[in-house]
């Protein structure tokens, strides 16, 4: 199989490990070329493989999340998506903080997984949104008067709320334009007038604000 999208996948647990492979190489736009147990496997495999993402189970990095550092500093353009048992805000916090681009549970299924994987080949992050409020008002104050009821949900139009629902699955531009017949300039455009509306900075803290404030009417859309 010859795929776009080159993966290396690092988990200490070889059942679940086999599994990821096995979803990811399912797919014809996707090559799991490497696989490792440790961190420090993925710190070898980013220097010999060419890769656009690692998956990387959290659980390695007990052993050190410099490690992921030193991965991102000598190769800034690989996405790194960390798969955790459990939602940890402290350890979420600090992957991103150190440029960890993807963050998802193992109780996501596989097509959540691969559309994760391609987001982030694209270089676009992604944040399983039940990760929730709690890291979305850390990133973003004005988020967190949100939450708290300090403002109001901003007023967006309903081609705005349809490019936020879909965007909110994890879509890159290119799918939003292919799914609503819209070119990727246009979907940009809009893209810039909702983050201007909601106030947030990026893509993963709008659909974070999608996940906490607007499930019911988006999310269903």
């Amino acid at each position: 199989m010859t795929g776009e999208i080159r993966v290396g996948v690092v988990d200490k647990h070889p059942l679940y490990r086999d599994g990821v492979v096995l979803a990811l190489n399912a797919q014809l736009d996707i090559d799991v070329l490497a696989q490792g147990i440790s961190v420090w496997d993925a710190l070898e495999i980013a220097q010999e493989s060419q890769l656009d993402v690692i998956v990387l189970d959290a659980g390695t990095l007990d052993e050190s999340m410099g490690a992921v550092e030193s991965i991102l500093q000598q190769h800034p353009t690989i996405g790194i998506l960390i798969v955790a048992e459990t939602a940890d805000e402290e350890q979420v916090y600090a992957a991103l903080k150190r440029g960890v681009r993807g963050y998802l549970l193992k109780g996501t299924n596989a097509s959540e997984l691969v559309q994760t994987v391609r987001v982030l080949s694209q270089g676009q992050s992604y944040i399983a949104p039940s990760l929730g409020a709690k890291l979305l008002m850390r990133s973003s104050p004005v988020a967190a008067r949100e939450v708290t009821g300090e403002t109001r949900l901003p007023h967006l139009t309903p081609r705005e709320q349809q490019i936020l629902s879909i965007l909110a699955q994890g879509r890159s531009n290119k799918e939003i334009g292919n799914k609503l017949e819209l070119s990727e300039k246009t979907i940009k455009h809009h893209l810039t007038n909702i983050l201007q509306k909601l106030r947030v900075r990026n893509r993963v803290e709008a659909a974070l604000f999608v996940s906490n404030h607007m499930p019911n009417s988006l999310l269903a859309s």
